[in-house]
């Protein structure tokens, strides 16, 4: 029943999205900031018990209060606005029904080497549509994140993350893995208030300042 329950309320946001996308005019970008994980999986988990899909989930939420006070906001929609299992397969399929431009996925990265830090950019390792501009998209996340917040860079990557693979062939899409919940200062930085609202902020900035044509497929 709660299975049931799940997919009933994704159709419903997925109507709701629709219908937004529908009285926005044709000039309008539109920006997926996919939240990792949720619900039963928890994604990465701290050495002192922060959970990957929390950071992601209120990283995400400071993102659209941000924008929400911006003189000219942009078109933010998550895949998730609360503690609630998405599969892989809906965010993406929820992306292509909006017809993005632009797909962002929030994660934290976890290592056995507890002394590993620093943000990981990833992009697909599919060649399709616009994986140059993903690339590309890629470096100025890996540049606005490092010179913002001064996150160590361990480079721009590639991987076949289903998120990334289904999304390349219409728009742009990357993955940022925001920091090391396995090593000690990282995970306290990432439970810091002030530091997700940073981290959001630099966030917000790249998406403001990229140029970027609107997919018309």
């Amino acid at each position: 029943m709660k299975k049931v329950l799940k997919n009933v309320s994704f159709v419903i946001l997925l109507l709701k999205m629709c219908i937004i996308f529908g009285q926005e005019t044709a000039s309008k970008k539109i920006i997926i900031i996919d939240v990792g994980h949720g619900g039963i999986d928890s994604g990465a988990i701290g050495i002192n018990g922060i959970q990957e899909k929390d950071v992601a989930m209120k990283i995400a939420l400071e993102i659209l209060r941000l924008n929400e006070q911006a003189e000219k906001p942009l078109d933010i929609y998550l895949t998730r606005y609360s503690d609630t299992l998405i599969t892989l397969s809906d965010r993406t399929k929820l992306s292509k029904a909006l017809k993005a431009d632009l797909f962002v996925s929030l994660h934290c990265n976890h290592s056995q080497n507890k002394k590993a830090i620093g943000i990981e950019v990833y992009a697909s390792r599919k060649q399709s549509n616009y994986s140059e501009e993903s690339v590309y998209l890629g470096y100025l996340f890996e540049k606005v994140l490092s010179d913002q917040i001064g996150y160590k860079s361990r480079g721009v990557k590639f991987a076949n993350f289903q998120v990334l693979r289904e999304t390349v062939d219409y728009c742009p899409s990357v993955l940022l893995e925001l920091g090391f919940l396995s090593n000690g200062d990282e995970e306290n930085y990432l439970s810091n208030k002030s530091s997700l609202s940073k981290i959001a902020s630099a966030i917000i900035i790249n998406l403001k300042n990229v140029s970027y044509e609107r997919n018309v497929n």
